[in-house]
């Protein structure tokens, strides 16, 4: 443990200013329903923006990226497609705007004005909604709480500590401990405060962490000029073939036995299943958890545009200046670091906390701590606002006391926020680390979420009965696959999770009736989406001839793909720059911005016309 008193004083400021934050918008967030879990859909979208960027930069991913930036070099940029990462693409481009106009609190409510309030299937399509949307948030809590124990643990041995602690914790589980010291935190700001407390606390994360890593980013240039870097030939170039060609064999041997345990030898197939997973996924819009939240409480379908377009702007260039730099140093001083675990192996994931430890100037740790214990409070109130409002909006107010007060509201919200971070403690318990925990939502869980998701927006047959069966086949196929297949394999089983979950959704659309005329009319004139739709436009222009159907799929995906050679080159930029690689870089930049330019005229300038 090397924290100076200037360290431990940031940091304590730090935490001390989340604490002043709940109780600063204890009041505002108490004023209604809405003001509580959507911060009274006032807030501009740059914030909101800034805010969804800072709950995407958490400690866990952070740490994940970082290790496969050590290991796979420019090849990592693509590995966080799993996710997918260019899913804010599709939002930027339209559907977050598709989602705005909806209205609504959360996904389930919104599924309300897709298949209407009651009718076949209904009940059953918002309980599995929300069956999935508590499993995804708890899935990332317990995936956080892990992570922040293991950088926590780092700092602070519990050797120092254990003779002041009353009780005895097993090894294993000392990560757990300090998990649950800082989750109380991040529990009290986001539980009183709600969304206004949550969006101002993640921006001060920001500003700390743009300092920071701005600051470790002429750190790690500095040292890269001086030293080099000992990897292998491909480690620089982004591009692949149908191996990886990465061979560590003569440099550090255990990473190569690192590559084969992600299964990513083959990475050209990786990426084939990667991408088609992706798409479905971007497709099928925002999973129910902070994402959508934010893109919920925004003033105005375009403002909704706006914010899922600034995430990307906001998030990419800073973390990914972070993670190079932490990467470059961990080359450069790998032999002085320990990085085994409890049972003697090398654990990748240390890497950023072991860097930050040994190699980083006092003021800078403490910067660098403060900012990446708010990424873990920011993702972990982020989420937990969500859980919360999925609970007490769908749960509580529909079904118990639809008549609830304001009151009683707000004090349920505080009682399910403390269920909520205690049930995503004791799951925490249960996960051996931050990769093992991320297959299996990535792969398995949002596997079996995509197909009924894609087919509400595009499909006017899809009812509220497909809906259901599809998501619960999906679901249950995933459960059951991760029971038997190793989490690294997961992804290449999607294609059998997809194709059930999407029998699921067309023979239990077809054996119920379609979704009355009257809410598939009102959704379609109000949403305006494009796909296979032709009998409810017929409707609509009956109706009203004057209506103008949406005729933007293709402008829509070119500005997709435009959008996602934008994004590639906003999170290789700072890489290039704090490598030092000049021609690239300057490839970089003239890719960028010509995207920009397109960009402007066939999106920014046209958000109001579809």
């Amino acid at each position: 443990m090397r924290l100076s008193g200037y360290d431990i004083a940031i940091i304590l400021l730090y935490l001390l200013s989340t604490i002043f934050i709940g109780i600063w918008y204890r009041k505002k967030a108490s004023q209604n329903k809405d003001s509580y879990m959507l911060g009274g859909k006032s807030l501009p979208w740059y914030k909101l923006g800034l805010s969804d960027a800072s709950d995407m930069f958490d400690i866990s991913g952070t740490m994940w990226m970082v290790s496969l930036c050590f290991v796979y070099g420019m090849k990592s940029i693509w590995i966080p497609w799993l996710w997918p990462v260019f899913n804010q693409v599709f939002l930027m481009m339209y559907l977050s705007r598709w989602l705005r106009r909806s209205n609504a609190t959360t996904g389930a409510e919104w599924l309300q004005t897709r298949f209407g309030k009651s009718g076949p299937g209904v009940n059953g399509s918002q309980v599995v909604v929300i069956a999935f949307a508590l499993l995804s948030c708890l899935a990332f809590m317990a995936y956080g709480f892990i992570g922040l124990g293991k950088f926590i643990e780092i700092f602070v041995p519990w050797e120092m500590i254990k003779g002041y602690v009353p009780f005895h914790v097993a090894p294993q589980y000392v990560p757990h401990v300090y998990g649950i010291i800082f989750t109380l935190f991040a529990m009290f700001y986001s539980i009183l405060g709600g969304m206004h407390s949550i969006v101002v606390g993640d921006m001060i994360k920001y500003s700390i962490m743009t300092v920071a890593c701005v600051w470790i980013g002429f750190i790690a240039a500095g040292q890269l000029s001086s030293h080099h870097l000992d990897v292998p030939n491909g480690w620089h170039s982004p591009f692949f073939g149908k191996h990886l060609g990465l061979d560590w064999s003569h440099i550090i041997k255990e990473v190569n036995a690192k590559i084969q345990s992600d299964g990513y030898s083959l990475f050209g197939l990786f990426f084939m299943m990667m991408t088609f997973k992706g798409f479905f996924a971007a497709l099928a819009g925002p999973a129910p958890n902070y994402d959508m939240q934010k893109i919920l409480s925004t003033r105005s379908p375009e403002e909704a545009s706006k914010m899922s377009g600034f995430v990307n702007i906001i998030l990419l260039p800073i973390r990914y200046t972070l993670i190079v730099s932490l990467t470059i140093l961990g080359l450069i001083y790998y032999h002085q670091m320990n990085l085994k675990d409890a049972s003697g192996g090398i654990d990748f994931e240390r890497i950023l906390p072991a860097v930050i430890n040994n190699f980083l100037p006092v003021g800078l740790v403490g910067l660098l701590l403060a900012g990446l214990l708010g990424a873990f409070m920011s993702t972990f109130s982020g989420t937990m606002n969500a859980a919360q409002a999925y609970i007490v909006n769908d749960i509580y107010i529909k079904y118990i006391n639809p008549k609830a007060s304001t009151k009683k509201i707000i004090t349920m919200n505080y009682l399910v926020g403390i269920i909520v971070v205690a049930t995503g403690v004791f799951l925490g318990f249960f996960v051996k680390n931050v990769n093992e925990m991320l297959q299996w939502i990535v792969s398995a869980l949002y596997g079996g979420y995509i197909a009924s998701n894609v087919l509400k927006w595009h499909w006017w047959r899809f009812n509220a009965s497909g809906f259901f069966w599809g998501m619960l086949a999906g679901i249950v196929s995933a459960m059951v696959f991760s029971l038997f297949i190793d989490n690294s394999q997961l992804l290449y089983w999607f294609p059998v999770l997809f194709g059930l979950s999407l029998a699921g959704s067309v023979i239990g659309s077809y054996t119920s009736a379609a979704t009355e005329q009257g809410v598939l009319i009102a959704f379609y004139k109000n949403v305006r989406p494009w796909g296979f739709w032709e009998p409810i436009k017929q409707a609509v222009l009956k109706e009203d001839p004057s209506f103008q159907a949406n005729k933007n799929f293709r402008l829509n995906m070119f500005n997709v793909v435009i959008g996602t050679i934008a994004q590639c080159c906003l999170t290789i930029l700072p890489m290039y720059l704090v490598l030092s690689q000049k021609i690239p870089l300057v490839y970089t930049i003239a890719i960028l911005a010509v995207a920009i330019i397109i960009l402007k005229k066939t999106w920014w300038n046209k958000l109001k016309d579809y």
